[in-house]
């Protein structure tokens, strides 16, 4: 594998962190009611670009600066926040995996994305490009000492047994069309490998595969199906027990 095709720390956190571990909250709003004319001052005060409209909890839309300032152009009369802001409004959900955050922000140009429940479209927060860097840099760092400590504990495990051929399985059921639940069986494998002080780079693309492959299941597949990983001295094979798709 060549140093641009490994994949890195950051691309495997990316894939298994969720929108709630990096927004922002509480999240400043206003209601459709506030006038343009207050949220000049909601704008100014807390030094956003733009804010989420809600009713009772409920995002109705998303108000920016550039509709402010075109407010401004068009003579600045005065409006209610309903009367400009955007209605039809991209949203992430909170158990999403960052990848989905990443990916919506750069496919539609946005600064930042409001974060809502899955059940019922409460909003809970606000995830920008920002939040999603600070949010890896702190699991970075809690991560290293974790992954270190376990490294050190387990690393000889192969050498300490005594077999002429060893291997290790690990099954992890994937609930199906539970998104709530995507990635946990990928994160538990990752955890385990990392403890078992599998190569960094061999573990980060084993996780990439890995949580790729959940997340199909997830979308795909209407039962419950497993993941299965053999790990021995020499490789490590991780099967979905009912497509048989081998990362």
């Amino acid at each position: 594998m060549t140093e641009k095709a490994r994949p890195t720390k950051i691309q495997e956190l990316v894939y298994e962190m969720k929108a709630s571990e990096v927004m922002t909250q509480p999240v400043v709003t206003v209601k459709p009611e506030t006038s343009m004319s207050e949220l000049r001052e909601v704008l100014r005060s807390h030094r956003i670009s733009g804010t989420p409209v809600v009713r009772e909890g409920q995002l109705v839309g998303i108000i920016s600066i550039e509709d402010f300032i075109n407010w401004l152009a068009e003579g600045g009369r005065e409006a209610a926040v309903a009367d400009r802001m955007t209605r039809r409004v991209v949203a992430v959900c909170e158990d999403e995996p960052l990848v989905q955050v990443v990916s919506r922000l750069d496919r539609h140009g946005f600064g930042r994305l409001p974060v809502v429940e899955r059940e019922g479209g409460k909003l809970v927060g606000v995830v920008t490009k920002g939040d999603i860097i600070a949010g890896l840099l702190r699991k970075l760092e809690i991560g290293h000492l974790e992954e270190e400590l376990h490294r050190y504990r387990a690393s000889h495990i192969f050498e300490d047994i005594i077999a002429d051929r060893t291997t290790l399985v690990f099954h992890y059921q994937v609930a199906g069309k539970d998104f709530k639940k995507a990635g946990s069986g990928a994160s538990r494998l990752k955890k385990t490998l990392g403890r078992l002080g599998v190569d960094p780079v061999i573990l980060r693309r084993v996780a990439i595969i890995t949580y790729e492959a959940e997340m199909n299941i997830e979308s795909a597949v209407g039962k419950g199906t497993r993941l299965e990983a053999r790990v021995a001295s020499k490789g490590i094979r991780s099967d979905g027990a009912r497509d048989g798709a081998t990362p």
